[in-house]
């Protein structure tokens, strides 16, 4: 199959029911779940029997996306399927950093539990929103988003998507700007303006908890949003500062590609990676975690 890496998913493509057939089929994935219902009793009703209202506050989004993808990840090594390399797209890099050892998987839920409530009140401090902004490169984003005091390009996709934060009150001027640029800016199902600097006051909170726990050396390699490289020792830094700085994905991932990984597999609800890594470069093989009987079937004949 190639040189693996896994790479798991943000917020966005939570939906309900997420996990629940994986639970229903596997040992290992129900294993995760219910080890996650022990610290937060509600995980596993809010994945399988939450409203898509529910599921988009990010207090409940994160640890039930961490629970979702977590399992999945665990039914994949069960059945052979082991990464050279890892990464996560926003919350997803904190369950990277579990998954490889980073910390234990009780520790990183806890996390994300946490990581959840300070970015939930630290959004509810301000009308904000994001989109997704197709169809223009980098430059011209960053260009748009200069007009307005708070618009801020935050996540570099994959070329022609960056996603953009932005208070609520300016992003209907921005929406106009972007349509008469060429572009097209569609709305992104997330509820605050993550990755900006709406949320500088989670990142110093988060850097708090962070530095109460003690972290291991990575037993696979970790590439982090901030830096776009392999993680260094200091976890505090890259996990908090990235919740207030921009996702370098697309540069994440060229990385990867250049040290070696030729093949993808999206760990978590939907496709989205999928379709960024499928516009980043071409000649990689990508997966979705969906594509589970695909993905055991050419394992099994390597």
């Amino acid at each position: 199959m190639g040189r693996i890496a896994f790479v798991f998913s943000g917020q966005g493509d939570q939906f309900p029911g997420m996990g629940k057939e994986l639970c229903a089929q596997y040992t290992k994935a129900k294993e995760v779940f219910d080890l996650c219902d022990k610290i937060r009793p509600i995980t596993s009703k809010q994945c399988f029997e939450g409203t898509d209202e529910e599921l988009k506050e990010t207090k409940n989004t994160q640890p039930c996306l961490f629970a979702m993808e977590f399992a999945a990840a665990n039914v994949l090594v069960d059945k052979g399927i082991v990464p050279e390399a890892v990464a996560g797209f926003s919350l997803g890099e904190v369950v990277a950093c579990a998954f490889a050892g980073i910390t234990d998987i009780e520790t990183g839920f806890r996390l994300v539990c946490k990581r959840g409530e300070l970015m939930q009140d630290a959004a509810d401090k301000y009308d904000t929103s994001m989109a997704a902004v197709l169809k223009l490169d980098n430059e011209k984003v960053k260009e748009l988003c200069s007009k307005y005091s708070a618009v801020y390009p935050v996540n570099f996709n994959c070329p022609g998507q960056v996603s953009v934060a932005g208070l609520t009150s300016q992003m209907s001027d921005f929406y106009t700007d972007v349509k008469e640029a060429g572009g097209r800016a569609l709305p992104i199902k997330v509820k605050g303006g993550f990755h900006s600097p709406f949320m500088e006051k989670a990142a110093d909170a988060f850097a708090d908890e962070l530095s109460k726990v003690t972290f291991n050396n990575a037993k696979t390699v970790v590439y982090s949003n901030k830096t776009a490289e392999p993680y260094s020792n200091d976890v505090v830094e890259l996990l908090s500062k990235q919740i207030c700085s921009p996702v370098r994905w697309e540069e994440l991932i060229r990385n990867m590609i250049i040290n070696g990984i030729d093949t993808f597999i999206e760990i978590g609800p939907g496709r989205t990676l999928t379709n960024m890594i499928k516009k980043i470069n071409t000649e990689v093989k990508v997966y979705s975690v969906s594509d589970l009987p695909v993905i055991l079937s050419e394992v099994a004949e390597c």
